[in-house]
């Protein structure tokens, strides 16, 4: 198993962890990749939250949404609903994404429906997030659970596949490359 470690502002506040506390209990679980995700905060907080991640995580950093502060770490994750804000068409919103953090950086985006992976694999991206996988305490807003599905929809991506919601450690897949975990982490 690869861990990709989701690191939600609020998740982090609501139980009491700090910021570094999640870095240290990643690194012990061998995470490769750090995402920030951070909804509410403005660019200062999230870039300030960025860098005192890098001093003790020499992994992949990656921030969610905030393409405009990709210099201050490896790339940038947007959902489906965070594209269509730049643009209602995928293809332009990921080009223009592509062409403002450059090539030298990772870009994932969410996918959740086997339209969104076929989708995906036209597109410029380095991985794929899908799912959900099943309920997360931590999303209400989760239409449609994939449980097994999500090993069948991987093994159409030609993107390597973070699985996404719910996800725990032990699980088992067998086309999936990551174990986006983050209040999974926590307990």
């Amino acid at each position: 198993m690869r861990l990709y470690a989701l690191c939600d502002q609020n998740l982090l506040d609501s139980k009491g962890i700090t910021l570094m506390d999640f870095v240290k209990i990643a690194k012990e679980n061998n995470a490769e990749i750090i995402q920030y995700r951070n909804k509410e905060a403005d660019d200062n907080f999230i870039k300030k939250q960025l860098i005192d991640i890098r001093k003790d995580f020499d992994g992949i950093l990656i921030v969610n949404d905030s393409y405009r502060l990709v210099e201050f770490c490896d790339g940038v994750h947007l959902g489906q609903e965070d594209l269509k804000k730049i643009d209602d068409d995928i293809y332009k919103s990921v080009n223009f994404i592509r062409e403002y953090i450059s090539n030298d950086k990772l870009l994932g985006i969410s996918t959740h429906n086997k339209f969104e992976v076929l989708q995906a694999n036209e597109l410029d991206v380095n991985y794929i997030g899908l799912g959900a996988y099943r309920n997360t305490s931590t999303k209400n807003d989760i239409s449609h659970i994939l449980g097994d599905e999500v090993d069948t929809l991987a093994s159409i991506s030609k993107h390597p596949v973070g699985a996404i919601g719910g996800v725990k450690m032990d699980d088992k897949f067998e086309y999936v490359t990551y174990h986006v975990i983050g209040s999974g982490l926590l307990k």
